[in-house]
């Protein structure tokens, strides 16, 4: 069966009293910071290392204060720098962050950080993204979620930012559609995004490619593009998780024979999409190969949907200079129907859809479930990770600042309040809450709790003291 989808309740609130709403408040804010907690050790020891490059005789701020500063920005997703100001200096909002962080003395203002940004190595926060996910792979957190024993991560370019003018000389341009028929130049950053998809439904970020005027080719007057940036995000990903065993999950953009050679040289599985009008050589040999012979298939009901997969393995794929070059690939078919209400009536209508993938491994009647269900339909999983960033108040689409550096560095602690905002809604304490109030909900919840006098200092003090280990659901 595949994961349900939870609905929130049409309901009444659960609390009755003003005393049973504290405790709910009390114990989401506390679980919430102990999660935070849990990870801060391996932030700090990782936002240590950052070389300062400000005067250290005017300092007034230490550098990991403003970094935790700028994560919390994200956590309790601020929409601005201006809405971070306004809100989270507030005397109410301050006096509850120090009780959870005494390391918050004073809040800075965002135009420090911003500065900070400019100057700082900003790689370096991603990196720290890096240090959680390796401590929790090491502790294997995530075991009972792995394909096969793989690691599902799925890639996938999005456009972050457009304007009409550019804030910075690495932003991208393109030609659009004006006024009375006249073109345009529009200026445009894209992001190449790396998520760990599991299968359950918990999508984790990982590694984040920016796409650079920079890293263009000047002479033959090209841009940076999605299949360059892959390359690079590759040789990061395989830098930092040298025997990561992983499952790539692609879409159509990617089934060409320097990539899968560049996949099979890092010794990673994938699954990638295999369009209609994509390598007609592999398209011509399967279609020969079934007239042959029977392919081998697979019918079962996974849910609401009744599946038939065939495959064929063994197809050979020529490509590069005089077609010297060769990989061996197996393709996969499922074709699928499922019965729905009409949207323009009550009628029951029956619905058909087909997808093709392309495997590195052998399929069979142990895998093909597994591989296909299991991995490469959840490669929507980055896409969805897309739409909360973009549209769930993570502001992912906001400039945050024009400078380029810092620009890339509010991404980064965007991307690490929302995994700390996953992983603390994925808690076996809080998830019932979550599934009651809601994501966003639940947010809004921790926002109205830490910007009103609901906490009280005794009772967190005496929770905090007790060490924590993080169970996910």
């Amino acid at each position: 069966m595949p994961p349900a989808r939870t609905t929130l309740p049409n309901r009444k609130s659960e609390w009755e009293t003003v005393e049973q709403e504290q405790a709910a408040r009390q114990q989401a804010a506390g679980e919430q910071i102990q999660v935070f907690r849990s990870l801060l050790p391996t932030l700090l020891k990782r936002l240590a290392r950052m070389p300062d490059p400000r005067n250290p005789k005017t300092l007034k701020h230490k550098l990991t204060v403003l970094m935790i500063y700028g994560l919390l920005t994200f956590v309790f997703q601020m929409a601005s720098r201006r809405e971070a100001n306004r809100q989270m200096t507030r005397p109410m909002f301050q006096e509850n962050l120090k009780l959870l962080f005494p390391e918050l003395e004073v809040l800075p203002h965002q135009d420090t950080l911003n500065r900070l940004l400019c100057r700082i190595e900003v790689d370096q926060l991603e990196t720290a993204l890096i240090d959680l996910i390796r401590r929790f792979i090491r502790r294997k957190k995530f075991y009972r979620y792995l394909i096969g024993g793989l690691y599902p991560i799925a890639v996938d370019g999005t456009q972050k930012l457009k304007r009409r003018q550019a804030g910075a000389e690495e932003w991208l341009q393109r030609k659009v559609a004006g006024s009375e028929e006249e073109q345009t130049t529009q200026y445009y950053v894209s992001v190449l995004e790396a998520n760990l998809a599991f299968a359950n439904g918990l999508t984790l970020p990982l590694l984040s490619e920016f796409l650079s005027y920079r890293q263009g080719d000047s002479e033959e007057n090209k841009q940076d593009s999605e299949l360059k940036a892959f390359r690079r995000l590759a040789a990061r990903l395989k830098e930092h998780f040298p025997r990561l065993p992983v499952l790539l999950l692609l879409d159509g953009l990617y089934p060409n024979g320097p990539l899968l050679e560049l996949c099979r040289q890092y010794h990673w599985d994938f699954m990638i999409v295999l369009p209609d009008d994509s390598l007609p050589s592999v398209w011509e040999e399967v279609e020969g190969l079934s007239k042959l012979e029977t392919p081998k298939s697979l019918d079962q009901t996974w849910g609401d949907r009744r599946q038939h997969f065939c495959w064929i393995n063994g197809i050979e794929y020529y490509y590069g200079p005089n077609q010297r070059k060769k990989q061996i690939l197996h393709v996969v078919i499922c074709e699928e129907s499922w019965e729905e209400v009409a949207a323009d009536s009550a009628r029951i209508v029956e619905k058909t859809s087909r997808h093709a993938w392309i495997s590195d491994q052998p399929l069979s009647h142990h895998n093909v479930h597994q591989r296909c269900n299991l991995g490469a339909r959840h490669r929507w999983a980055i896409e969805n990770s897309f739409l909360v960033e973009k549209r769930h108040g993570y502001q992912y689409e906001h400039c945050f600042s024009h400078d380029w550096n810092a620009m890339r560095g509010y991404h980064y602690l965007m991307r690490l309040g929302h995994l700390v905002n996953i992983l603390a809604q994925n808690t076996e304490r809080l998830a019932k809450l979550v599934r009651l109030l809601g994501a966003r909900g639940f947010i809004r919840f921790l926002r109205q709790t830490f910007s009103a006098p609901w906490l009280d200092a005794e009772c967190l003090q005496h929770r905090l003291a007790f060490p924590y280990q993080l169970r996910l659901e």
